[in-house]
C-alpha cells in the first residue's frame, strides 16, 4: 500500500487530489494522468487536447462551473455522494499554484476540498 506524499503529478485535472485517495493508496487506481484507460473522463481528453495540467490552466472560461464539461450531471452527484467540492480545489490550485495545492491537501489527507 502506498502512504499519502506530496506529489503535484497526483493532481487530477478536475482537481482532486489522487495522492490522498484510498484507492490510489491501495494501488487499485493509476490516478488521473497514469491511467491511460480513462479515456470515459472528458476533462482528462480536454486538458490533455489543450496541452494543461488540469481545469485550473483553462484560459476558454474564468469560472469551472460554467463548463459543461466539467458541471455535468454525474459530476454533480459525485460531489454531492463524496461530499467534495472539485471547483474549490480548482479555485485553490489557481490561487496558491499546484505545489503549494498537494501540500495543503497531504497535510490535511484530503483528496478534496469538502463541500460546505
Amino acid at each position: 500500500m502506498r502512504v499519502i506524499t506530496q506529489n503535484k503529478e497526483s493532481i487530477a485535472m478536475c482537481g482532486l487530489y489522487c495522492g490522498a485517495c484510498p484507492r490510489f493508496l491501495k494501488e487499485k487506481c493509476y490516478g488521473c494522468r497514469g491511467n491511460d484507460k480513462a479515456t470515459w473522463c472528458k476533462l482528462r481528453t480536454c486538458c490533455m487536447g489543450k496541452n494543461i495540467a488540469s481545469c485550473a490552466d483553462c484560459s476558454e472560461f474564468s469560472d469551472v462551473m460554467a463548463c459543461e464539461k466539467y458541471n455535468n450531471f454525474m459530476a454533480r452527484i459525485f460531489g454531492f455522494v463524496f461530499n467534495s467540492n472539485r471547483s474549490a480545489c480548482i479555485r485553490r490550485i489557481k490561487a496558491v499554484g499546484y505545489d503549494k495545492f498537494a501540500e495543503e491537501m497531504t497535510s490535511k489527507k484530503q483528496m478534496s476540498i469538502k463541500r460546505k
